[in-house]
């Protein structure tokens, strides 16, 4: 029903029926009938939050949920908006709720003899797990904690709730910070001689509860309220608040959560876990959010609240041992988590509440999982009909693809480690799988701020707080001392692909002089600020020092190989790879490339045994040296070609001819004039003809070196003599290239395997200088061709890479047979400056300020560079209706990018080949939208 329907306290009502609906209670889900009609679950999710929305479903499935309503997004934003003042009408519709909450419970809020107590908990659209803030136990206060040590014998258990209520509403309403909190409980645990919360008596928790009172008192000059319905109220108010916290919009910036959802306010009749052995609390996974098998995976504690699984402050027994201590409750949790998963057609992650051996379910959503999980989940899934192959290409992120190939370490690393001082020192819960090295940082500011400078930093906490995402999300691995799989740790680790080690016990961490502790047999460990480690999130280890990495098993990886076999079905752009070796085309293929879309020629010249013939080129004051030179180094290229065309065997090959300025392959400048200046110094000191006439040898050499420098320095070079402009100047270097691709090719051929060269031009402006290259080309293929005795199909094409190449693509497809956009250039010259320069100097604050959208070296620029490609390919397509166009810079492994390349109607996409996985998926999503 809807709160429209239930009548309002005469107290509070304010022109009944007046206002909007706000507010919800649970069992409202199929009767949004109101001035707000959702049409789809995804409306429901944005209006009731994604928790309020799940609560309503649980409860229309007839899972046992304790009574409560959801007060909507739309009350927070409206709230947000208007100087944070409610909304007209909303807080008698929450106190109308509260009434029913009476009826339904059989309980009054606020009243000593029979009290109702209720949690306040955020829920927003999408998951933000433990970013915004809960308030548990509201109604207590020192009159109704006597009635319910009244109601149930059991003051311990009272002074225990009640205690929890003033810690968070001072920690989350009043901004008391929670450390003194904890300080007062550890004092007492001290005074006790005890180390766990649980071996508090009752008459402790008092005196504890009044000291929370006090410390409120001493923080913010104000009592703790003894009202609940300004406790209420307050905390209703909290929780909008905390909408905007540093915390959860440091998530939603690192999750791409849009800022304008706001949060929904969820509250719920309270019941304990904490009411002695035979209740208990716990959260659980519906499979294994680490590696994806389908086994019920969790924690929980008997005799505690929910926070105290989630915060890590008691280390928790696997859910498996339900089994043993609750067999009933175990089996009839087990049959609610096979309900929900089968009626989300997900994982879920679910939290639940034992009180005195009655179970109620507090929450389910879709589960946070690692990018093993994910990819492992949606197969399974599909392959069990839960869902079909392409919800399951849905279901599993390009990013998640890609941390799945992160590097690892070696098992043989591993084992040296162990025997040398880089030994391991712990090994404790696998709370999220990689291998992560970096310096130990002990607070989340640090690790933050050591980040942004470059460093790698491996973050060290007893427990992580929701306080301490901003940290975690910069950090390459986390590793705390408590804390289970289930542990704020561990689930916001998972959500980012971050490694982590949780609950390793032996760590004795003192964050205030940054530093831990491990006692060992024979010696004792300290690691301090700045010191590396190296951990293993899949196994649990953590070791001393710096490991090294090594690439994951692309051919193991079972579900991935099936999963991109569905995407390969389901896309139509091409993916090709960025191939400049051999080694890097066998591995693009492996990694289901279907060609090769740039091959850099340059790279192949910086080779050690290549360099001084390159450079003997580059000198060469006559056309005979040069042309010697070159011939030297035809064999070299000619060997390069022949191995990458055995590798795509079958597939086409792009080979981008010569694209940097010659000077880049000659020692710097400033480097040489410093040689010379040494070198003129050591002179004097000789004192034998033998040394004197070597010494000027080699002065004259690097003269004659410097002398070339200068003579090919331009003041831009990257604009100068370079790509088909060097070609057409010194065309002996185009000759030396076209010849070795093309013997290369006739020898592969002659072989028994298939070959598909095609020869680009980089960097071309205008089509005559395409004329110029391609009647070089020609001339060089019919001397090959007729000294060979037989000929090979040969595409010819070019970069698109500066704006009026793109401007006349209708043009230049006069000339060339197919485009390849090289991106990179492309943005240069199209925002007109220097990447290198750029992204070090202004474009990182750009995209943080807003300026930019996002970094265009990392997603195309749509409304710019975007424009430009898509007039290419509809102006090269009017002037040849067949023609090929793909992507070769690094935007050809950038998901978004993909999509642009899929509307466009470009023919393939080319990246890096460790990408190639990653764009065969981002691909298909593309296709699918």
């Amino acid at each position: 029903m809807s709160i429209a329907a239930v009548k309002e306290p005469e107290a509070v009502a304010k022109e009944p029926g007046s206002a909007p609906n706000w507010v919800y209670l649970f069992d409202a889900l199929p009767d949004l009938e109101t001035q707000v009609k959702p049409t789809s679950w995804d409306e429901v999710r944005a209006l009731l939050g994604g928790k309020g929305a799940n609560l309503a479903e649980m409860t229309r499935l007839d899972v046992p949920v304790p009574p409560g309503f959801t007060v909507t997004t739309r009350a927070c934003n409206a709230y947000l908006a208007h100087d944070r003042q409610f909304p007209p009408g909303m807080w008698e519709q929450e106190v109308a709720a509260m009434r029913e909450l009476e009826t339904r419970t059989g309980k009054i809020f606020g009243d000593p003899d029979n009290p109702l107590m209720v949690s306040c908990r955020s829920g927003a659209k999408f998951s933000m797990p433990g970013m915004m803030d809960t308030v548990l136990n509201i109604g207590l206060n020192d009159q109704t904690a006597q009635g319910l040590i009244a109601l149930t014998g059991n003051p311990r258990f009272v002074y225990d709730a009640y205690r929890r209520l003033v810690q968070m509403f001072g920690a989350v309403v009043l901004g008391v910070p929670d450390e003194p909190f904890e300080q007062i409980i550890a004092e007492v645990k001290q005074e006790r001689g005890v180390t766990q919360d649980i071996d508090l008596n009752a008459e402790e928790w008092m005196r504890i509860t009044e000291r929370f009172k006090g410390l409120i008192k001493s923080y913010r000059n104000k009592e703790f309220p003894q009202d609940p319905w300004k406790q209420l109220e307050l905390a209703t108010r909290a929780v909008f608040d905390s909408w905007f916290g540093k915390r959860a919009t440091d998530y939603r910036n690192a999750t791409a959560i849009p800022h304008d959802l706001g949060t929904a306010v969820n509250i719920q009749t309270v019941v304990f876990g904490n009411m002695g052995e035979g209740s208990g609390t716990g959260v659980a996974f519906t499979r294994n959010p680490v590696d994806g098998t389908n086994v019920l995976y969790g924690d929980y504690l008997i005799n505690a609240q929910g926070e105290d699984v989630v915060a890590g402050i008691r280390n928790t027994l696997p859910i498996s041992h339900l089994r043993q201590d609750m067999p009933v409750i175990y089996d009839e949790f087990i049959a609610i988590c096979d309900k929900l998963e089968a009626h989300f057609h997900d994982m879920q992650d679910v939290e639940f509440t034992i009180e005195q051996g009655k179970l109620w379910m507090l929450q389910t959503r879709n589960g946070k999982r690692t990018a093993r999980a994910a990819i492992k989940i949606a197969v399974d899934m599909a392959k069990e009909g839960l869902i079909d192959e392409k919800t399951a290409l849905k279901r599993v992120t390009p990013e998640q693809v890609e941390m799945l190939l992160h590097p690892q370490f070696s098992e043989s690393v591993k084992k040296e480690a162990r025997a040398a001082e880089r030994q391991l020192v712990s090994k404790a819960v696998n709370a999220s799988p990689g291998a992560a090295v970096g310096q130990a940082v002990f607070d989340a500011d640090t690790a933050e701020k050591w980040a942004k400078e470059g460093k790698s930093v491996i973050m060290v906490r007893p427990e992580t707080k929701p306080d301490d995402v901003h940290g975690m999300i910069a950090a390459r691995g986390i590793l705390t001392s408590r804390g289970g799989a289930t542990s704020h740790a561990a689930v916001v680790a998972r959500q980012f692909g971050t490694p982590a080690v949780c609950g390793a016990d032996i760590l004795q961490i003192n964050v205030e002089q940054k530093l831990f502790v491990v006692q060992q047999e024979n010696r004792e460990v300290e690691v301090h600020e700045g010191d590396w480690l190296s951990i293993d999130g899949g196994t649990g280890e953590v070791y001393l020092g710096q490991l090294e990495t090594r690439e994951p098993d692309f051919e193991s990886e079972v579900e991935l190989k099936t999963l991109l076999t569905w995407a390969d079905k389901t896309r139509t752009l091409g993916v090709w790879a960025n191939a400049d070796y051999p080694k890097d085309a066998e591995r693009a293929r492996r990694y289901g490339a279907e060609g090769v879309g740039l091959c850099r020629t340059e790279h192949m010249f910086f080779e050690t045994e290549r360099l001084p013939i390159v450079q003997e080129m580059i000198m060469a004051t006559s056309k005979a040296r040069r042309l010697a030179a070159l011939e030297a180094l035809l064999p070299m290229q000619r060997k390069d070609f022949e191995g990458i065309f055995r590798a795509m065997s079958g597939l086409p090959v792009i080979i981008r001819l010569l694209d940097p300025p010659l000077h880049e392959f000659l020692p710097a400048h400033d480097q040489l004039v410093q040689e010379l200046a040494d070198l003129k110094v050591r002179l004097q000191h000789f004192h034998t003809l033998s040394e004197i006439d070597t010494a000027l040898s080699e002065v004259r050499r690097k003269e004659d070196v410097l002398h070339r420098v200068r003579a090919l320095s331009e003041a831009n070079p990257m604009l100068g003599l370079r790509g088909d402009r060097l070609g057409i100047i010194m065309p002996e270097i185009t000759e030396m290239q076209v010849r070795a691709i093309l013997e290369a090719a006739i020898n592969v051929k002659r072989s028994g395997l298939e070959v598909h060269p095609e020869i680009m031009i980089p960097l071309a402006g205008h089509v005559n200088e395409l004329k110029v290259l391609k009647q070089l080309v020609e001339n060089v293929s019919n001397e090959v061709f007729t000294e060979a005795g037989t000929t090979i199909a040969v595409k010819y094409g070019t970069m698109i890479e500066v704006p009026r190449a793109a401007l006349t693509a209708d043009e230049m497809a006069t000339e060339a047979e197919f485009f390849s956009f090289g991106t990179n250039d492309l943005t240069q010259t199209t925002f007109g400056i220097s990447r290198d320069d750029a992204e070090g100097r202004f474009l990182i604050e750009y995209a943080e300020k807003g300026i930019l959208p996002d970094n265009p070296f990392h997603t195309i620029d749509r409304d710019g560079v975007g424009k430009l490609i898509e007039m290419s390919v509809r102006l090269g397509r009017s002037t040849r209706p067949d023609m090929s166009m793909g992507i070769c810079g690094e935007h050809g492994g950038d998901p978004a990018s993909i999509g642009f390349c899929h509307e466009v109607g470009l023919n393939y996409v080319s990246c890096s080949p460790f990408r190639v996985p990653i764009a065969r998926l981002a691909a298909a999503q593309a296709a699918m939208k």
